[in-house]
Order: C-alpha cells, then sequence, then structure tokens
C-alpha cells in the first residue's frame, strides 16, 4: 500500500458510504482503508494528513461539512485521472 494516497481515492471511499459520516467517524475510516500512516495529496497539494485533505476539499467545494457529516458535492469531482 503506497504511504501517498491521491484525493480521488478518499473521494471514491466518501461515494461508497451510504450515509454521511461525521469527520471523526470519516478520519478513522480512511485511516482503517489506507494506512495510519498514510499521506494524502491531490493535483494541487501534497504531503497531507487526513484532516487537512478534507479541509482542502471542503475549501475547493468538492466536499461539504453540515451537521449530518460530510458528503460530496454532485457535479464537483475532477474530471480527469490521476
Amino acid at each position: 500500500m503506497s504511504d501517498s494516497v491521491h484525493g480521488h481515492d478518499v473521494m471514491a471511499l466518501m461515494v461508497a458510504q451510504e450515509n454521511p459520516l461525521l469527520k471523526s467517524e470519516f478520519i478513522a475510516l480512511m485511516a482503517q482503508t489506507f494506512g495510519e500512516t498514510a499521506r494524502y495529496h491531490t493535483c494541487s497539494a501534497e504531503n497531507l494528513k487526513a484532516e487537512e485533505l478534507i479541509s482542502l476539499l471542503v475549501g475547493k467545494g468538492k466536499m461539504q461539512e453540515s451537521a449530518q457529516g460530510l458528503t460530496l458535492v454532485a457535479g464537483r469531482q475532477c474530471n480527469h485521472s490521476h
């Protein structure tokens, strides 16, 4: 398993969830899925911690956080491969 996980993979993990997850729950799921020491990168940033990646995705409007938890914003995913 690579130590650097692309944000696309994290968004795919979010899509696979049936319901929104609280940020802490999603961070735990990321650690379980990608490893406790995984770092994350996107097309524009690298060497991010899980919480930093989530903040970046929220800031770019790709993910939103509400009282119910984190969700992806429809139509805001990248249209290219990594």
